[in-house]
């Protein structure tokens, strides 16, 4: 495919600007070849006409899937826009420093302390692939360390960049991982010594300038030593180009080197007033940049820092002093005042005796040749005055020159003191040197920096040319030569024959050399001779160089002046003749060793190192600094190398500050753009068969997804999509693609997924329409069907009301139609029995009467007796109406009125006679109940008359036993040898051989009660106590320990064992709690086991040492666990994709993820659970304690969490919404686990809450204040830092994703400032929780445990 086809609408391209560098903008119409304009709009919504050359149109933008890439070779199009934006939105949006380029490490500086870098990091980053986490410093020290222990070379870091990019820090950072990955237990104050040269060198070579308040003014090349076992044993420093004229001079807003500070700032203390010193701005040479503070400093504190690790290192207070004095020397020298005296003759005043003074020196020979010069000829010899100029820079001479043999000789006793007795294996050096610099004026210093640079450039492009080789050959594609920019020209025009470098050492030779007829010469030899050197238009006093990064402009003043360094001969007489030994060792003819280049080093140049052809001649700085270079490529070029490109964001210092400008400036100062560039000649996208598949499985048709072997469905699947065979090749492992491929691939799926999306669109709106219509159809219904019920009620209603009324009215009627005939009957009834009663009353009556009326008529006077009589005639009559009125009257009501009324009299009888059969049961019941209570006192009884004939046997047996071992041990010592010998026979597990079958983890559990080992060890216990030995018992419980300790020591790798161990030795501890007599263990136990308790000893001490053993063994079973699973959490967790259709691979670049180059032999969530299963089996069958299993568990979950967030905070491809998902799914299956084991009260669940909140962070939305408030409420469980940093490496996998914006992140981290938490990133994976050894009593009686015969320890159970 064409490139030009790119150009369509809606694609965006990069074209160039004053602000930015370059401006993103989008294509507004399809480009047609031959057009003179590209019609483009502007992110802020111009419409603009690009004016275009169609041979070289404007570079495209990556799609917005492969912004934001760990690795800059990931990207389909490779050019500095795109190289620039990948990092801004790294730098800006997510808060990442660290970016790959092929093998370069980006470092910018974040101007702000990060928590990215503690043990937790180092650990996290420890043993893993470079590819397979987020880019780091700590990666780049790991790759380098895994490389010298598996290849057994030599390895070097090339930490570069301009002042202020952070160069000091990433090289001691990566110091400070070998330190930590390969401490030795042995020698452990070795790396803290390697550590600690770092602050002394940062205090004599480090100052503040207006870039960079520590700003390192040297090179430096230290190459730390490892022994055979890959643990630092020493190390060794180089230095190159001190920066001495900082000593003298500094300009505005700069200080001269820390040192000069930390001392004037200590001038107060008692130990230092023999120096006499006082505040940093009474001395000129360090109050000359008229800054003497750096804010957030404190130079006194750095002080005391700086003498301990001169203690550290071995250099004692004495050498501390004599150093002291020699920088208070050096000061007081700057405070000499010269003074013109006529004729331009100088005059120095009396300030110079405190100068002499400290480095005892005679003063008036030091006055006279300050303002004097010996001029010695053939014939005589002629002392001159000089000038006031010419006397201030002969000071200034002599005080750079102590300075440069002081901070020589610092490093050498450095050098000295991190020396090794044994031999040197490998090495691993770090190199901290000056990038590439270009100022407004530019002098020897900087000539001298860019020269190194370019030897660094020339070393890195043929290593990357080499790993392109090496990489083609491998993966068995044919190799075509790439065209790279070679940098030797430069390097021959600077110190090759007659050369810029050799020129001016001849022009030093001479005796009135300046620096204007070395120039001259340079014009004549090079202007329109070479290419890369020019004369500038508008200067005499100038010359160009064009530099592999830019063309620099170098003024020649100074340059032979510096170049010769020299000092008069006088003065350095003067200084040898010194009583101060330090002082006079500096300047001796042959000088011990001060040089700081070890002698360790044994490297043979491949090519002689170019000499002076006179050897009396003085050694000029420009052809050591020449000599020492080379010495330096030699030694990397026998190195492996790996690089750390350090860049600086802006100026002004700000955090996560990005000047696009000032960074493209050192992306092609420092050689990061020359990668790209040679990486897009070739092929530069690499993608494996796996992520390829993976990836553009949507572009496959189904035909093609039916083939087995991916990597034919991969090559059939291409060679339908790019025509052209050119744009790619097919490797071994790999796919190569050629700039742009991956970028119309990206399109192709795009379109195929928005083509997706509208189909999925038009299906689901026409189901939503059909869902609204159906929706509305059956609402009409509804709404119809409701109308029509209402009003069919209404009429219903209507009739039923005039049914209801004429029912009430015909109910009214028959009712009083049924009472009225009830009233009639009962009515008729009355009169008819009144009728016949009183007809019968009156007849009898009157035949009562009859017989009795002459009796009346003969006693008148008794009437009130005749009328007493009737009534009492009358009553039984009333009554047996009275009786049959009743009867009469409620055979109507039942009847007539409640034929119901029956069956409630007959429940009501029947619950009557319910009630009456409980009480009786009660009562039953109650009689049981004390029966029982009869028979239990009557057992009871007997049990005590059983209890004192088993207590009478005993005792028997007690005697007989005893008589029998004391015949088979006539002694006490007899016995406890024969118990000692017994244990060594249950401890030796390797040599068990009659009670080894019982022993076995498997066999004790399987066949016997658990814990058989721990019972049998107390009835051994039991029985010493029983004869009351308390030799015996200590003897017993000594070898008892010791075996288990040994036995855990032999077997510190098995798990079976240190469960069946851990096991057996908390069962032994809870026998000796439950038999130990003590009340509060003995609640539980039955009356036959408290017989059992122990009666003569008080083994509460061996209880605490058993608890400790056991708290040990724990420990210990926790470590193997975790060994055994760790390696599978990362893989399982995160890595494996486990649900369809939501893979998230994505190109990786130049570092590729080791689990992405083959899917056989992973680990999967499976593997987790069946491991898992495994140990949760073991611990059971082994007997272990329930509350101690959930403890273990608890652990194992924790660690799974812990190591997974971790690595999820560290790899910013696996933060994704998907990638979210596929946690949150292996976490319920962890939940599962746990509850089909039963174990949901062992809190492990809590343990996986961090990760479970931050798997709903990945997925939730991420857009408006209500979700993030929403985020703060819910993920209590995580810390401000780490809830920022998932937010901050949010990735989105495809187009319609959204990236979590700045201001969103900003939003939430200030709702999370008033929360009080840790400020660390990282969890700790070595954490251990509080283990608590819960007393559980065994309910097995020790009389009945059946112990195997062939222990022959029958009469155990016989005591």
């Amino acid at each position: 495919m064409a490139l030009a086809e790119l150009y369509t609408q809606y694609n965006r391209v990069w074209i160039p600007d004053n602000e930015e560098v370059w401006q993103s903008a989008e294509i507004t119409k399809n480009y047609k070849a031959g057009d003179s304009f590209l019609h483009v709009q502007l992110e802020d919504g111009t419409e603009l006409s690009y004016p275009v050359d169609p041979a070289a149109l404007p570079p495209l933008r990556n799609p917005d899937i492969l912004v934001g890439e760990n690795d800059l070779t990931a990207l389909s199009y490779l050019h500095e826009p795109a190289v620039l934006h990948n990092l801004k939105i790294r730098f800006v949006e997510s808060k990442l420093i660290y970016t790959y380029s092929g093998i370069i490490l980006v470092a910018i500086n974040p101007y702000k302390q990060l928590p990215i870098y503690g043990d937790a990091i180092i650990h996290a980053y420890s043993g893993q692939n470079m590819g397979d986490m987020d880019p780091h410093i700590f990666a780049v020290a790991e790759e380098a360390y895994k490389q010298m222990a598996r290849n057994n070379k030599n390895q070097s870091i090339i930490v570069s960049g301009e002042s202020g990019a952070g160069k000091t820090v990433s090289a001691r950072y990566t110091m400070r991982y070998f330190a930590t990955v390969s401490k030795s237990s042995s020698n452990a104050d070795v790396e803290d010594k390697v550590l600690a040269s770092n602050p002394i060198t940062e205090a004599v070579g480090n100052a503040k300038t207006t870039r960079n308040d520590n700003s390192s003014r040297f090179g430096k090349y230290t190459e730390i030593s490892f022994d055979q076992s890959y643990q630092i044993i020493g190390a060794n420093m180089r230095t190159y180009l001190l920066e001495k004229s900082r000593v003298v001079f500094q300009s505005e807003n700069e200080r001269n080197y820390h040192i000069f500070y930390q001392l004037c700032a200590s001038a107060m203390q008692p130990e230092y007033e023999h120096l006499k010193l006082g505040s940093a701005e009474e001395f000129n040479y360090t109050r000359m940049g008229g800054s003497t503070v750096i804010e957030g400093v404190d130079d006194r504190a750095n002080m005391v820092e700086t003498q301990k690790t001169f203690s550290l290192l071995g250099l004692k207070k004495d050498f501390q002093m004599d150093v002291f004095k020699m920088l208070a020397a050096i000061l007081h020298l700057g405070n000499v005042e010269i003074a013109a005296v006529g004729d331009e003759r100088s005059s120095i005043n009396k300030h110079l005796s405190i100068f002499c003074e400290l480095l005892d020196l005679n003063c008036d020979k030091m006055a006279r040749w300050l303002c004097h010069r010996k001029i010695v000829t053939t014939s005589e010899t002629v002392v001159k005055p000089m000038t006031r100029a010419q006397a201030v820079n002969a000071r200034d001479a002599l005080a750079k020159k102590i300075y440069s043999h002081l901070f020589d000789f610092i490093v050498e006793r450095i050098n000295q003191a991190l020396q090794f007795p044994g031999k040197q294996h490998t090495f691993i050096g770090v190199l901290d040197i000056y990038g590439f610099e270009t100022f407004d004026v530019n002098s020897f210093e900087q000539f001298c920096i860019n020269y190194a640079n370019e030897k660094l450039q020339q070393q890195f492009n043929l290593h990357v040319f080499k790993l392109e080789q090496e990489e083609y050959m491998k993966e068995d594609i044919p190799w075509t030569l790439i065209d790279f920019y070679d940098n030797q020209p430069v390097i021959d025009l600077i110190e090759a024959k007659m050369g810029i470098l050799e020129l001016l050492d001849e022009e030093c030779l001479l005796p009135h050399g300046k620096d204007e007829n070395w120039l001259q010469k340079l014009y004549n030899n090079f202007v329109n001779k070479n290419a890369l050197f020019e004369k500038p238009r508008m200067s005499n006093t100038s010359f160009i160089i064009q530099h592999f990064a830019d063309k620099v402009e170098y003024k020649c003043e100074g340059f032979l002046e510096k170049n010769r360094d020299t000092v008069h001969e006088v003065l350095i007489e003067i200084l040898k003749e010194s009583k101060f030994h330090l002082c006079a060792d500096f300047f001796q003819d042959s000088p011990v060793s001060i040089s700081p280049f070890s002698s360790a080093i044994n490297i043979k140049s491949a090519r002689p190192v170019l000499k002076s052809p006179n050897k009396q001649l003085r050694t000029t700085v420009g052809s050591k600094f020449r000599n020492s270079l080379s010495l330096l490529m030699v030694t990397l070029n026998a190195t492996t190398p790996h690089y750390v490109r350090c860049i600086k964001p802006n100026d002004e210092k700000l955090p996560f500050e990005f000047d696009s400008k000032r960074v493209a400036q050192q992306l092609r100062a420092c050689g990061v753009l020359e990668t790209i560039r040679i990486s897009a000649q070739s092929y530069p996208s690499r993608w494996t068969y796996i992520e390829f598949f993976s990836r553009y499985s949507i572009l496959m048709a189904q035909q093609e997804l039916s083939i087995n072997d991916k990597k034919q469905i991969c090559k059939i699947v291409l060679q339908r999509l790019i025509q052209d065979p050119n744009q790619y090749q097919f490797g071994r492992t790999k796919i190569f693609f050629r700039a742009g491929q991956v970028a119309y691939l990206e399109k192709l799926r795009s379109d195929r997924l928005r083509q997706a999306c509208t189909l999925l669109q038009r299906r689901v709106r026409g189901w939503l329409q059909r869902r609204r219509f159906l929706a509305l159809r059956r609402a009409a219904l509804t709404v119809q069907q409701y109308y029509r019920g209402q009003d069919h009620q209404k009429k219903c209603l209507w009739t039923h009301l005039k049914e209801t009324w004429a029912a009430i009215v015909i109910q009214k009627y028959c009712r009083g139609y049924l009472v009225r005939r009830l009233c009639q009957l009962i009515h008729v009834a009355a009169v008819t029995i009144q009728a016949y009663t009183r007809g019968f009353l009156a007849r009898k009556k009157y035949r009562k009467v009859q017989p009795i009326k002459h009796l009346i008529s003969v006693t008148g006077n008794n009437s009130c007796s005749v009328k007493n009589m009737n009534t009492i005639a009358i009553i039984p009559i009333l009554y047996l109406f009275r009786v049959w009125f009743l009867y009469l009257l409620s055979f109507c009501i039942c009847h007539v009125l409640s034929p119901f009324c029956f069956n409630r009299v007959l429940e009501s009888h029947f619950q009557s006679q319910k009630e009456i059969y409980e009480k009786e049961i009660e009562g039953l019941n109650f009689k049981v109940e004390h029966l029982s209570q009869d028979i239990n006192h009557l057992q009871k009884l007997f049990r005590e008359e059983n209890d004192i004939n088993d207590g009478i046997r005993l005792e028997v047996s007690r005697l007989t036993s005893e008589n029998l071992v004391r015949s088979r041990c006539r002694s006490t010592t007899q016995m406890c040898l024969w118990l000692s010998k017994y244990c060594e026979h249950v401890f030796e597990t390797s040599r068990l051989k009659q009670i080894g079958p019982y022993l076995k983890p498997r066999g004790v559990v399987v066949n016997m009660i658990p814990g058989l080992p721990a019972h049998i060890l107390f009835m051994c216990v039991r029985y010493a106590d029983y004869l009351n030995d308390a030799d015996m018992l200590k003897s017993f419980m000594n070898v008892t320990i010791d075996g288990i300790k040994q036995v855990v020591k032999e077997h510190s790798e098995d798990f079976e064992m240190l469960s069946f161990w851990l096991s057996n030795t908390y069962y032994f501890l809870n026998c000796l709690k439950q038999y130990s007599g003590e009340e509060e263990f003995m609640k539980h136990n039955t009356p036959r086991q408290n017989k059992n308790c122990l009666k003569h000893f008080d083994l509460s001490e061996y209880r605490q040492i058993l608890s400790d053993l056991a708290i040990q063994i724990y420990h210990q079973f926790i470590i193997v666990m975790e060994n055994n699973i760790q390696h599978m959490i990362v893989p399982g967790m995160l890595e494996y994709e486990s649900l369809q259709g939501i893979s998230g691979l994505k190109p990786t670049g130049f570092r590729k993820r080791s689990s992405s180059i083959d899917d056989t032999d992973t680990y999967t969530m499976t593997s987790i659970l069946q491991q898992l299963s495994y140990f949760y089996s073991t611990m059971c069958q082994n007997g272990l304690d329930s509350e101690l299993l959930k403890q273990a568990v608890k652990q194992l979950f924790f660690l799974i969490g812990a190591v997974t967030l971790n690595s999820l905070f560290l790899r910013k491809d696996m933060c994704s919404c998907r990638k979210g998902m596929q946690i949150r799914c292996n976490i319920s299956y962890m939940e599962e686990w746990l509850k089909d084991k039963n174990l949901q009260s062992s809190n492990a669940k809590e343990t996986l809450e961090p990760l479970s909140q931050a798997a709903w962070l990945l997925q939730v939305k991420k857009i408006t204040d209500d979700d993030a408030k929403e985020i703060c409420e819910h993920c209590t469980s995580l810390s401000t830092v780490q809830i920022v940093k998932i937010l901050n490496s949010y990735t989105p996998i495809d187009d319609f994703e959204k990236r979590v914006t700045p201001s969103f992140v900003r939003k939430v981290q200030a709702m999370l400032n008033n929360r009080e938490d840790v400020p660390q990133l990282m969890l700790d994976t070595k954490h251990l929780f509080q283990v608590t050894f819960p007393f559980t009593p065994s309910p097995h009686a020790l009389e009945l445990i059946q112990v195997p015969s062939s222990f022959k320890l029958g009469f155990l159970t016989r005591v």
